[in-house]
């Protein structure tokens, strides 16, 4: 799950930028972790001691306040019913990367993603963009081919994964819905050659893009196996002692 905490804090400084170029500096003294890394985090708590989604969403949305919530889901953190919202946004896409590292068969993962959802994101295509991503990771570290993820991913969940980026890229604008942007991070992730190129494409649509590199960057991490050491090296340095903790707790039980 590493590597969607890393995209989320490379795309940070990129966010509201809308650039259109892969060329640019990975980490800024902008560069920061956000609400992305704050609730994937959460998810790996949930899975590594059995906790409750939501009540542990509320925990860590609590304990970094500052961290770029959504306004509906800053809401419910505050608020004291936890009834989830019917929301298809794509913050349920963006926490759900330790599901696809944790399980070890796809109907597993579909549920487990569907659960780690629906306290917040109830909405179909809120559930369908968590189990998408999921999925796409589960089907990369148990080493399937590009061909076979997209295959999957359009068939299970009736995305199109055909466009290529340089058709997307000149008119695509910041979109926070699953269904605006979940399937334009697999097709970053399907385009690239490695993991560092994986986020230099997702960032390089000019939408959302620390939700963007963070989805792909959890499917990059799980085919390509290998992330450059001085990336990791930059984001341990920027999540605090909690957050890492529990980083490398998952990553013991669970690899990457």
């Amino acid at each position: 799950m590493l590597g969607a905490i890393i995209g989320d804090i490379i795309g940070s400084s990129y966010e509201f930028e809308g650039i259109k170029t892969t060329k640019f500096r990975l980490f800024t003294s902008d560069s920061r972790f956000t609400d992305d890394t704050v609730l994937t985090v959460a998810v790996a708590d949930c899975l590594l001691h059995d906790l409750e989604y939501a009540k542990t969403f509320k925990e860590f949305g609590r304990r970094y306040p500052n961290s770029g919530y959504g306004g509906r889901f800053g809401s419910w953190l505050q608020s004291p019913d936890s009834k989830p919202y019917n929301s298809y946004g794509n913050g349920s896409a963006m926490r759900v990367s330790p599901v696809g590292f944790a399980f070890d068969t796809l109907d597993d993962v579909l549920r487990e993603a569907e659960k780690s959802a629906s306290p917040t994101h109830n909405h179909p295509e809120g559930i369908k963009g968590a189990q998408a991503i999921a999925s796409a990771i589960f089907l990369a570290r148990t080493g399937k081919w590009k061909n076979e993820i997209r295959e999957f991913i359009e068939k299970r969940f009736g995305y199109s994964l055909s466009r290529p980026l340089d058709e997307i890229r000149p008119d695509y604008r910041f979109d926070e819905t699953c269904q605006g942007s979940v399937p334009e991070a697999i097709i970053a992730f399907l385009e690239s050659t490695d993991y560092e190129d994986a986020i230099r494409k997702a960032v390089s649509l000019g939408g959302d893009a620390d939700t963007l590199a963070c989805m792909a960057g959890g499917i990059a991490e799980a085919f390509y196996k290998k992330i450059p050491p001085n990336i990791v090296r930059c984001t341990k340095k920027i999540l605090d002692k909690e957050l890492l903790a529990i980083v490398e707790e998952f990553t013991d039980r669970f690899g990457q």
